[in-house]
């Protein structure tokens, strides 16, 4: 029989000798299952090392999963399913505007564009900043004096107006070694969680309905399951397939971005996985400022994102080196019409009668981050207390 490793055990634990006829057809029954599914015989060298892992593994000092992957590759995106829920989605509060109808041409910006600089407004001194969000806020932002969003502000009146715009809202924190995994291994797991938020919910060509590539490309590809759920949902949008999901989407033939900033406001943290991995957490909320060709009325939707997402060390688990697993993705959407699964968001606007069917939910504020997101919600379609 071969001997106990050196540091496996002391006298009183090691477990009871085998006998040797017992242990002469374990070893047959082994070599005859290797034979029987390998391409051909293995050498004595593998035979060994399949046999030590066999016995570290029963010892329990490898780590679950060793041979395949972490859990979320076994369950093949079923988990990041499971923790899906539906938005809380909604119509403004009636407020009275005046419409004033011009020429397409006149509208300032192009639609969905790609600056990231803020206008200054004729109309008042630009709110000052707020410093970045490192906590959960105690309370949701004090109500704004009640002022109409136009083409030169369209965050007038709304707590976004001091947050900042677009991608300059996705700081990701100083990155530290976790485990097994190296800082830049870590910095790497941080970068690619902003380039999936970034490309999922701010790059223009997303936001009027093209293919996100760069967000899909940095999933890992052993998430099949989820990967088909998105491209089906990309390509043929229904009630069980919905690309907003995990990415916002405009009908470009419907509505365009009022000016050419999203606001955006949250943090990403991170700690310890697993499965010898780092676990990544965003939780970040983006406004939207939308016009409709041929009008000045402006509506603003609002979205927040809460995304889980693990990657792990490479040299312990069957991973594709530098892509993300996707452990949660769930979303609360405030201001689009209610069970419209035709892959876009649709804004109400105060001039224009309801659209989509008629909210049955409670009331919620949309810029309220002083709270998580249950997983357990209610998924009732509800209404916004101000957008």
């Amino acid at each position: 029989m071969p001997e106990t490793e050196a540091g496996s055990g002391s006298p009183s634990s090691a477990p009871e000798p085998v006998a040797d006829d017992v242990w002469e057809k374990f070893v047959q029954d082994t070599e005859r299952d290797i034979r029987a599914s390998a391409p051909k015989e293995p050498s004595a060298r593998a035979r060994m090392v399949t046999e030590r892992l066999r016995q570290q593994e029963a010892r329990g000092e490898l780590p679950p999963g060793w041979r395949t992957g972490p859990a979320w590759q076994e369950m093949d995106g079923r988990a990041a399913r499971r923790r899906r829920r539906w938005a809380i989605v909604g119509v403004p509060l009636a407020v009275a505007v005046a419409v004033v109808a011009i020429r397409p041409s006149l509208i300032p910006g192009e639609p969905f564009g790609t600056s990231s600089t803020t206008a200054s407004s004729p109309e008042g001194p630009a709110a000052s900043p707020l410093p970045a969000e490192t906590a959960a806020p105690t309370a949701p932002p004090s109500m704004a004096a009640p002022e109409t969003p136009t083409l030169t502000r369209p965050f007038a009146g709304s707590p976004a107006e001091r947050w900042a715009d677009g991608e300059a809202g996705i700081t990701p924190p100083k990155a530290t070694p976790v485990g097994s995994l190296s800082k830049g291994q870590v910095e790497q797991a941080l970068q690619q969680t902003r380039k999936l938020l970034v490309d999922a919910n701010l790059d223009p060509a997303t936001l009027r309905g093209e293919r996100p590539e760069t967000a899909l490309g940095v999933i890992e590809p052993r998430q099949k399951e989820l990967l088909d759920l998105l491209t089906t949902a990309l390509r043929k949008p229904d009630k069980d397939h919905d690309p907003l999901w995990m990415f916002s989407r405009f009908d470009p033939d419907e509505v365009r971005l009022a000016g050419d900033v999203v606001k955006t406001r949250g943090r990403m943290t991170f700690k310890a996985g697993e499965h010898a991995s780092v676990v990544v957490h965003a939780d970040y909320t983006f406004v939207y400022p939308l016009v409709r060709e041929g009008s000045t009325e402006v509506a603003r939707t609002i979205i927040r994102r809460v995304v889980d997402v693990e990657l792990s060390d490479p040299a312990k688990y069957q991973v594709t080196p530098g892509k993300i697993a996707v452990l949660r993705y769930d979303q609360e959407i405030g201001n689009s019409a209610c069970d419209v699964y035709d892959g876009y968001l649709h804004p109400q606007f105060d001039s224009a009668p309801p659209t989509g069917a008629p909210p049955t939910g409670p009331t919620t504020d949309p810029y309220d981050r002083s709270k998580d997101l249950d997983v357990d919600r209610a998924q009732e379609c509800g209404t916004v207390s101000r957008t």
